[in-house]
């Protein structure tokens, strides 16, 4: 009797993994509600770096800082691919708003680096709406050089935090 138990149970729990690894009913869905087993288009997971209607997608493949001069809010050629590349991402995925934040490195007085912040967020944010971008999406900050990603007094940190950072948020209002 326990061996017949144990071989029913056994059966039962084989059962309920071969409807998890792909018998869908018959309505194109897994078990948790997605095509494809869980995936996007193309095999990608949902949300993740593989998923190009992903946030973690614009930030690591697409990019989603530029990097600035000493004392400028010009765009480089290097600066304005990725902006293009940015502009293309938003154009195709309209449910996302961008905060776009200017920063500098820790020369100079808080006013000025917090001015010369605005000027490299506007810089980013002009660029974006001559690609094509409302510029209802977009909304600027200027943290000057309050949030340094490197700490150091040497000029490969100041590079770093002489930037714009472009950061997504889903939604229409931003």
């Amino acid at each position: 009797m326990r061996t017949t138990a144990l071989l029913l149970c056994a059966a039962l729990a084989l059962s309920g993994c071969a409807n998890r690894l792909g018998n869908d009913g018959g309505d194109g869905l897994s078990d948790d509600g997605f095509a494809n087993g869980g995936l996007a288009s193309g095999g990608a997971v949902p949300g993740s770096a593989d998923d190009p209607t992903s946030a973690a997608y614009f930030q690591q493949r697409v990019g989603d800082r530029v990097l600035f001069a000493v004392d400028q809010s010009t765009l480089s050629a290097e600066g304005q691919e990725v902006l293009r590349g940015q502009a293309q991402w938003l154009n195709q995925n309209p449910g996302f708003t961008a905060l776009i934040e200017g920063h500098a490195d820790e020369q100079g007085t808080r006013e000025y680096n917090l001015a010369l912040g605005g000027r490299r967020a506007n810089a980013v944010r002009d660029y974006l709406v001559l690609q094509g971008v409302d510029a209802g999406r977009l909304r600027t900050i200027s943290y000057g050089k309050e949030r340094p990603i490197q700490v150091c007094s040497q000029e490969a940190c100041y590079a770093q935090n002489r930037r714009s950072v472009t950061v997504l948020a889903a939604g229409a209002g931003v």
